[in-house]
């Protein structure tokens, strides 16, 4: 007797199912720009001028901002390029990159 096959559908959801999911955070402070954060976002993401804009808007105003939501080795890579990206040129006290981290994408 032939084993029944999964539809393509089941097989994605399984592997969703599987596979965790992470999110990027971006973490304020008080030394860097929005023009910082919006250059940053732009070159590391690709962000458009707005995403980047509202993402900049949104880690002002409520001390952090998910970024993306993707794969454990995506997620980790995106917020190295984040921490290392260096101080903010615009402000003698930046002495370094923004904070980022990455927390598990459950519920979401």
């Amino acid at each position: 007797m032939a084993k029944p096959s999964l539809s393509p559908d089941a097989e994605i959801l399984e592997r969703e199912q599987l596979v965790p999911l992470y999110r990027v955070v971006l973490l304020d402070d008080n030394d860097h720009t929005y023009d910082y954060v919006i250059e940053m976002l732009q070159k590391i993401f690709i962000f458009t001028l707005d995403q980047a804009y509202r993402n900049a808007e949104e880690v002002d105003r409520a001390g952090r901002t998910v970024l993306i939501t993707c794969e454990r080795p995506h997620a980790e890579f995106a917020r190295d390029q984040i921490q290392s990206y260096g101080p903010d040129w615009r402000l003698p006290r930046s002495q370094g990159s923004m904070s980022a981290c990455i927390e598990p994408a459950t519920g979401a």
